[in-house]
């Protein structure tokens, strides 16, 4: 069953809370961990969510009809992907003090995707929600309470700038409900 999001929860999203110095720090140290793996990491993140989201293959011809987690997993596609998607959360991370970078980055995910694939944005809502379900997992010792409310903020952050940038595009279909 997919889980629907709720009206409180967009406007949750709104509020942006600035990313302090010392959380910029605590992101970037769990990220060099993290991003050693960044392939095997990137996909156990698209396999949970294409798993726990199966609407969310529909945007993926080579695996949209994949059930088997294991057969996901050897996907080359796939494999690709997660390292896009991978490529895109480290040039945030690594220009956390550049916000003209993060907004270009983003700006540029965020059209594409908009665009050229017409992905509902609340999929990235999702995607970077369950990122951090998966990072926290498999880097249990190194999210503590304060890494997990510095992510989150980075979370909240990646998605205001994808969504702002589906507004510049004229995405017109959001809020969306319909996950």
């Amino acid at each position: 069953m997919e889980k629907v999001q709720g009206e409180n929860d967009m406007e949750r999203w709104e509020r942006l809370e600035e990313i302090t110095e010392s959380e910029r720090g605590v992101i970037k140290e769990t990220w060099a961990r993290v991003y050693a793996n960044c392939e095997d990491v990137g996909v156990s993140i698209l396999i949970r969510f294409f798993v726990n989201f199966p609407s969310a293959k529909q945007h993926f011809s080579q695996f949209k009809h994949m059930e088997d987690p294991l057969e996901m997993e050897g996907s080359v596609q796939l494999r690709k992907h997660a390292r896009r998607v991978m490529g895109a959360v480290n040039s945030v991370v690594e220009n956390l003090g550049d916000p003209e970078k993060i907004t270009t980055v983003l700006s540029i995910v965020g059209k594409s995707h908009a665009l050229k694939h017409k992905v509902d944005p609340v999929y990235f809502k999702i995607l970077t929600g369950v990122m951090l379900e998966v990072i926290a997992e498999e880097y249990a010792k190194d999210f503590t309470p304060d890494v997990q409310l510095a992510w989150n903020k980075l979370r909240s952050h990646l998605y205001s700038h994808v969504l702002s940038a589906y507004k510049e595009a004229g995405w017109t279909q959001y809020p969306s409900n319909s996950v």
